[in-house]
Order: C-alpha cells, then sequence, then structure tokens
C-alpha cells in the first residue's frame, strides 16, 4: 500500500475587509460555516467539527493570532492525530504599499487536483466576499 502523499496549496486572495471584520468568519464556528462548510460545531474538548457533503472532519485550532491567523490541523475520526495531519491555514495580511487586505490561504490535502482545489477555493472566497461586502 502506497502512502498517498499530500498537496501543499498556497493562494493569497484580495480581501476588502478589515482584520478586525474578517477574522471572526476565519475563528468562529458561526463564521466558519456562513462560507467555508454546511456547518461548524465545537465539542468540550475543544474539537472542531467541519460538516461538508454530510460527512465529519475533525480538527484542532493548534496555532492563532488574534485578526492575523489561524490554523486548524485535522484529525482522524476519532478524533485522534495523524502522522503527516491535513490542515488549513489562514492568514490576514495586508500590503504597507497599496494598503490592500490578503487572506492567504494554506491547504495542505491529500487532493491532488490543482484545478480543483483552485476552483473550490475562488468559489469559497466569493462567498467570504459577499459576506464581508470585499
Amino acid at each position: 500500500m502506497t502512502k498517498a502523499t499530500k498537496t501543499k496549496f498556497v493562494r493569497e486572495y484580495p480581501i476588502n475587509a478589515s482584520a478586525k471584520l474578517l477574522y471572526p468568519y476565519l475563528s468562529t464556528p458561526s463564521g466558519l460555516s456562513q462560507w467555508f462548510c454546511d456547518d461548524v460545531t465545537v465539542d468540550e474538548d475543544k474539537v472542531y467539527n467541519f460538516y461538508w457533503d454530510g460527512v465529519n472532519h475533525f480538527a484542532e485550532l493548534t496555532g492563532f493570532r488574534s485578526n492575523r491567523s489561524i490554523r486548524f490541523l485535522f484529525l482522524n475520526e476519532r478524533k485522534m492525530h495523524v502522522a503527516d495531519p491535513s490542515y488549513v491555514d489562514f492568514s490576514i495580511e495586508s500590503s504597507e504599499l497599496t494598503q490592500e487586505q490578503f487572506l492567504k490561504v494554506t491547504d495542505y490535502s491529500d487532493e491532488e487536483d490543482q484545478e480543483e482545489l483552485e476552483e473550490m477555493w475562488e468559489n469559497l472566497m466569493q462567498n467570504l466576499r459577499e459576506l464581508v461586502g470585499g
């Protein structure tokens, strides 16, 4: 059995919203469930459950800087850590030069199809921009 290799997808999306406005959409279950997935819950152990297309995906919040960045590390279906885990990382960056805001997305996952990832994130960003007016 060969081990599937993971793909690291990194993109910066211009977004016309302040970090203060944007951050709750990246860091709270209610914010995330409005654009990123069908639903998000957090259990008493602070394990996030991202719900997509009828499937639960458990994740742990492994790093965050308020109004700057946040990372979710995915666990297995028993909520346990795995070797070489998938993760998604959001970081809000701004250009000193143009004062533009960017949302940098790092998606480290089993999805190998770059075009599919590109399309998926483009759609997600469209949803997010509609929410924040950006």
